[in-house]
């Protein structure tokens, strides 16, 4: 097969794709993607740095989320976020940490299976077991057997802290742990959290047996950083993290629970909101030419659940140098503002 020679560029026609069955080299001139789907392929975690980098940045909370994060935050209390999917619950996560110079965000995502062990910490107990049979293998005693006083492998490279047991470790300054969609979890996580929301603190049951010249042991934490030293086997936490916990409202959650939470109630952004986050995102240039879009917009999303990005997308696509023609944009942006649920959606 041949391939057609091209010119720079894609003169004049937004495809990539052709369907024709005609290889090509387009591919190769694709034009700069949207900011919130940049990826660096030298380093996966630079790049997701870059894109939550992105969102904190370009985030436009109102008033009311404000002054709820600042109450979590000065109660030591988690956050807890409800509102329609694509509202910015995650997000507001990564601008809190962005404006306040925590550090990265630790993300402790939630599903049916769940437990608070796995937020905790992790404990490869087969991995040290094959580790030590290892160094008794390669070993010998004086007959040409095993050696059975090999010294076991350090206990505290096969303990690494979850997102939740890292974000109790003591600091200087809190870190913002956020805990998605806690609405998935079984019934019984939420429960499972209160002791260790009211303690800051809990415990490491395989360090605390080692005997006491073992009393502090380094382990690894969940982003990945320099191990870190626990004494006697408990984690306690000298400042109480940022814990925002979001929610698409799935479930109710038990009164204990919510006791224990500020809760905030995201609404959608209205017309000048939407403005201020298009321009966030994509340049003043964008939102001077997406009124149209944002009319289209708040029209779809008042039949069904629309998501603030779809909108992200639809100006991208029809603001950037790959806009398609007038006769597939309408029909293209149509699919792209889909409703997620309500009447058009699926």
């Amino acid at each position: 097969m041949t391939t057609e020679p091209e010119t720079s560029g894609l003169n004049g026609d937004w495809r990539i794709y052709r369907g024709d069955s005609r290889p090509h080299d387009r591919v190769r001139r694709l034009p700069p993607p949207p900011p919130w789907r940049r990826f660096s392929p030298a380093d996966a975690a630079d790049g997701r740095l870059q894109r939550d980098l992105q969102q904190a940045i370009s985030y436009r909370p109102d008033e009311s989320v404000v002054d709820r994060v600042n109450a979590a935050v000065l109660l030591r209390r988690p956050l807890l976020v409800t509102g329609k999917p694509g509202s910015g619950k995650s997000t507001l996560a990564y601008n809190v940490a962005y404006e306040l110079g925590l550090g990265s965000v630790l993300y402790w995502p939630i599903t049916s299976n769940t437990t608070l062990q796995n937020g905790l910490y992790d404990y490869d107990a087969i991995g040290r077991l094959h580790e030590t049979s290892l160094r008794g293998a390669g070993g010998r005693d004086g007959a040409g057997g095993r050696d059975d006083t090999a010294e076991p492998p350090d206990i505290g490279r096969y303990i690494r802290l979850g997102p939740l047991g890292t974000a109790l470790l003591p600091g200087e300054l809190p870190r913002v742990l956020l805990i998605d969609e806690l609405d998935k979890s079984n019934i019984d996580l939420p429960n499972d959290l209160l002791n260790v929301f009211e303690e800051g603190r809990f415990g490491v049951p395989e360090l605390q047996r080692l005997p006491e010249e073992q009393s502090r042991i380094q382990v690894m934490t969940a982003d990945g950083g320099a191990r870190v030293p626990i004494d006697r086997g408990e984690v306690r936490c000298g400042n109480f993290p940022i814990v925002i916990i979001t929610s698409n409202g799935e479930r109710e959650f038990p009164p204990a629970f919510l006791r224990r939470c500020v809760r905030l109630v995201i609404e959608p952004p209205d017309r000048e909101r939407l403005a201020e986050i298009i321009e966030a995102h994509l340049g003043a240039d964008a939102r001077a030419v997406s009124d149209g879009l944002i009319e289209d917009f708040l029209v779809r999303r008042a039949d069904g659940a629309l998501a603030t990005d779809q909108l992200l997308n639809a100006v991208y696509l029809a603001t950037s140098g790959s806009r398609p023609p007038e006769t597939k944009l309408k029909e293209l942006l149509g699919t792209v503002l889909r409703p997620i649920e309500g009447p058009g959606a699926g």
